[in-house]
């Protein structure tokens, strides 16, 4: 393996960290150990700039490319977004609506099933089997939005490796 740029973040798949490696995991490391790395990356991950910096903290994060692509968000280093869970609003719905289908044919059948539909009372019967006279959009007193706004997984599939970044190596100079 080549000597890495210090700074780079590579994913291995092995749960040790190599040497000259840590992991991203959000941890506080002093600058006077690591002032080469910090040169670098200073606070942008955390830490109080004077004793102490942070890495990234990868875990659990997808990483996401800096600046702005057309028609996308500005995004910033070190920013963070996103949520595992999400609640959903009504006002987050898409809009629709809940159609009733009836006829005023006498109705033959007893059950409600997808061949049916409702009918003009006759007897004991209250369905008919002539699917498709017309539909009518439901009263919204009858028909509300529902899901009780409980949050629901947002994780895209997943496969967990680990990040680490490298605290040795080639300094990367600048353009």
């Amino acid at each position: 393996m080549s000597s890495p740029y210090i700074g780079e973040i590579r994913l291995f798949g092995f749960s040790r960290t190599p040497q000259g490696w840590q992991p991203c995991d959000g941890s506080i490391l002093p600058i006077s150990n690591y002032d080469t790395l910090f040169s670098l990356i200073g606070t942008t991950y955390g830490g109080d700039g004077q004793n102490t910096f942070a890495v990234p903290d990868l875990r659990g994060q997808v990483p996401l490319h800096q600046g702005q692509g057309q028609g996308l968000t500005m995004r910033t280093i070190g920013e963070r977004a996103g949520a595992e869970n999400v609640t959903l609003l009504p006002a987050q719905m898409p809009a629709h609506v809940h159609s009733l289908s009836a006829t005023t044919l006498a109705a033959n059948a007893t059950a409600p099933s997808g061949t049916v539909e409702l009918g003009s009372v006759s007897g004991d019967t209250l369905y008919a089997t002539d699917l498709g006279v017309g539909t009518v959009g439901t009263s919204v007193a009858s028909t509300t939005p529902a899901g009780g706004t409980q949050p629901h997984d947002n994780l895209m599939p997943t496969l967990t490796v680990q990040f680490c970044i490298a605290l040795e190596g080639i300094y990367p100079q600048q353009n």
